[in-house]
This record gives structure tokens, C-alpha cells and sequence, in this order.
């Protein structure tokens, strides 16, 4: 019944989606952050979130003066476990965590700001 109802809002709102899209958007239910200065901690970071939970790397920016920050994306819980996990990570190897976030359910506007994906 809830799958009728989804495909009625769907087509009176002028949308057509598919099973597809809709996994993929619930995919992306959240965006988590790390910065750290210098890149060992990043990779470091961006490894243990991988192993740590079911997330996706996003991509990664170097913000200059030795700032580097890696976005992920999944659903909450997983980016935040990863974002947790990653983080401990960085700080038990000695690197220079400068902050760590995460973005539930990000309006639409951010995936602007994200790197684009090939």
C-alpha cells in the first residue's frame, strides 16, 4: 500500500521516480566532514571510516596551508559511526584533528558545494 501511495504523490506532484532514485537518494541521507592539517591524518582518516561503516567517499579538498578535508555520504547512523571512527583514528596516530561534522539530511543545495563525481 505505502509503495501505491508513493508512485500517486509522485505522479500528482509531476515527478516520476523510480526504485532506483529513490535508494539513491536514501543513500545519501547524510554528509560527514573531517579536516585535518596535513594529509597522513586524512588518508588515515578516510580508511578507517571506509572499514568502519557502509559509507561512500565523496571526495576530497585541500583548503591550503596544509588543511585537507575528506566528505562522505550514507545514511545517519553510518556516517556517523564513520565520522567517530575516523576521527579517533586521527587523534590516536598523533595527527592534528581540526573538526569533524556531519550533516543530516543536507538540503539539496549542498550536493552544489560537494565535488562532482565522474
Amino acid at each position: 500500500m505505502g509503495e501505491v501511495m508513493r508512485r500517486v504523490d509522485s505522479v500528482v506532484m509531476g515527478k516520476t521516480m523510480t526504485k532506483r532514485s529513490e535508494k539513491a537518494m536514501a543513500h545519501e541521507d547524510a554528509i560527514g566532514l573531517i579536516e585535518t592539517l596535513g594529509l597522513v591524518g586524512i588518508i588515515e582518516a578516510a580508511d578507517v571510516m571506509c572499514k568502519a561503516a557502509n559509507v561512500e567517499i565523496v571526495g576530497k579538498e585541500s583548503v591550503g596551508g596544509g588543511y585537507v578535508t575528506v566528505m562522505v555520504k550514507g545514511d545517519v547512523a553510518a556516517v556517523k559511526a564513520a565520522v567517530e571512527a575516523g576521527s579517533g583514528a586521527v587523534a590516536r596516530m598523533g595527527g592534528k584533528l581540526v573538526v569533524a561534522h556531519i550533516i543530516a539530511r543536507p538540503h539539496t543545495g549542498v550536493s552544489a558545494l560537494l565535488p562532482r563525481q565522474q
